[in-house]
């Protein structure tokens, strides 16, 4: 099996210098690498021509047009029998490929996903963000989950398509606000078989601040919006959590300002809550400091993703 590793990449030199040293250092090597610089100001060209002696590596410029569009860039010029999708902030474990490899080879699957996780290098915040977006209290533990709700969607930080797929559903079709999951969808609906592959987790850096990180998962609430207007069906009541869980937390403030006897029944529930997060985070990180910050990440994963959700269900699907 030769895979063609396709990365998408966006004024982030540093980032893919990281990642390239990672992926030099496979234990299974029949791979390609495809850098797709998509309109930068910031070019990594020779960053990434430094690893040509290590890497079978190409490095292309295109003008921007998104990330999702940039990954058909690559896949129009790709060799390999299947390919990888990597965002540029993700570090690569040096057995993913061989995981991957030796999985599909037992288990045919067409498309497959992998869930994320911090690594030791990674900040507090960075590893605090993580939390929030791989947690069980979190809807972000929903994803890279084996329990995951209705069809497992891959994300495209982490997710790999036989080049069948690519030949019969095409690639990408919008090229941000959902782009992945509405390329999953596709590929289900063209009869191809999409599955989790638990062990190939990669270490996503995701945002580098919490005002990043809010931004960032704002934009993912809209992006499932987006997703609504091209297939209505795949709006589930997990969708609606986020959007529950911040128009209670503002509840509980109206409350406590008009002194409402209620307000008590939102304050336990809210520090119970915030407590247990702290506690779970403690034993997995074994840090104070992360364990804290871990619940301002949990937070905002659930709000910033709530208000984008009510802004563009309101603006787009109440308002047209």
């Amino acid at each position: 099996m030769f895979f063609s590793i396709i990365i998408p990449l966006y004024n982030r030199p540093q980032e893919i210098d990281e990642l390239l040293a990672t992926l030099a250092l496979q234990t299974y090597t029949q791979f390609e690498v495809l850098v797709i610089e998509d309109g930068s100001a910031q070019s990594a060209e020779e960053i990434v021509k430094g690893y040509a002696e290590q890497l079978d590596i190409k490095y292309f410029y295109k003008e921007n047009a998104g990330q999702g569009f940039a990954r058909n860039y690559g896949f129009e010029r790709a060799r390999g029998n299947y390919f990888v999708i990597f965002d540029s902030d993700c570090l690569i474990p040096e057995d993913y490929l061989e995981i991957v490899k030796d999985y599909l080879y037992e288990h045919h699957l067409d498309a497959y996903g992998g869930p994320d996780a911090a690594h030791d290098s990674f900040t507090p915040v960075q590893k605090a963000i993580s939390y929030g977006m791989t947690s069980v209290f979190t809807t972000g533990g929903i994803r890279g989950n084996k329990n995951h709700v209705g069809q497992f969607h891959p994300r495209s930080f982490n997710m790999g398509v036989s080049r069948e797929v690519w030949e019969k559903a095409g690639g990408f079709k919008i090229t941000r606000l959902g782009e992945d999951i509405e390329y999953s969808i596709r590929i289900h609906e063209h009869g191809f078989k999409i599955g989790l592959i638990p062990g190939a987790r990669v270490f996503h850096k995701r945002r580098t601040s919490l005002i990043q990180f809010y931004k960032q998962i704002h934009f993912f609430g809209r992006a499932r919006i987006n997703i609504y207007k091209h297939f209505p069906a795949e709006l589930k009541l997990v969708h609606f959590f986020p959007a529950v869980f911040t128009l209670g937390i503002i509840s509980v403030i109206l409350l406590n300002i008009f002194h409402s006897a209620l307000a008590v029944v939102g304050n336990v529930f809210l520090l119970v809550y915030f407590m247990l997060i702290f506690f779970h985070s403690l034993i997995l990180n074994k840090s104070l400091k992360v364990a804290f910050l871990s619940i301002i990440s949990s937070f905002i994963q659930l709000t910033a993703y709530g208000l984008g959700f009510i802004q563009d269900f309101f603006k787009r699907i109440v308002l047209k």
